[in-house]
């Protein structure tokens, strides 16, 4: 059966310091290219129709390392846009503003979850007909690919929320009886334990 792999990207600096990075193009950190190579491991022997990556180099980084040729970049991959928040971390949004939720607020001059939601539908729109002809791989980012995630199964965007994603992993959609469902979620590459947890998923 064909299945939809998402593939978030290695380790950044940013992503070590728990701080919000979407159009900040920032490098792999030593540890994230690490990471990306360990990827290889986990996709061995795997073979895809087509493999989709966000233009980020963090992310284009990760799918070359880990042995997958992209055939184009997509811009609806890219990961949330975070606006006035982006660079900064949870803890220290919430010391101005103790309410503030990613996935029911969004963020000031950046995206909120239904247009989020939105540009990733149109990423499942994509794939779906290529899935009929065998697996497809996306390389992206923590909140975006949680969201679709969420949105692959018809739950709302915010319910990305319920499903962390750390960095160099591989989660895996698909199907049972004719319906959507998660087959994996968050594994991480075989030796990606050597250079320690990530913990850039607890936004």
């Amino acid at each position: 059966m064909s299945e939809l792999l998402l593939i978030r990207h290695g380790e950044t600096t940013w992503s070590a310091s728990r701080r919000h990075t979407s159009y900040t193009d920032l490098e792999l950190t030593p540890d994230g290219e690490r990471q990306s190579q360990a990827l290889a491991v986990a996709l061995a022997g795997r073979r895809f129709v087509r493999v989709l990556s966000s233009p980020r180099q963090r992310a284009t980084r990760t799918a070359h390392l880990a042995g997958l040729t992209v055939d184009a970049t997509d811009p609806d991959l890219a990961e949330w846009n975070y606006g006035a928040y982006e660079g900064r971390t949870t803890v220290d949004i919430h010391e101005e503003n103790p309410r503030w939720n990613i996935w029911t607020d969004g963020c000031p001059d950046g995206e909120s979850p239904a247009e989020v939601g939105a540009r990733l539908d149109r990423v499942l729109d994509r794939v779906a007909p290529l899935l009929e002809k065998g697996s497809v791989a996306l390389v992206g980012h923590a909140h975006s690919l949680r969201v679709l995630g969420a949105r692959w199964i018809g739950l709302p965007p915010s319910a990305g929320g319920l499903l962390r994603l750390d960095t160099a992993t591989v989660s895996v959609l698909g199907h049972e009886h004719g319906r959507r469902v998660i087959l994996r979620w968050n594994q991480p590459a075989p030796q990606s334990a050597a250079t320690g947890p990530d913990q850039a998923a607890r936004h």
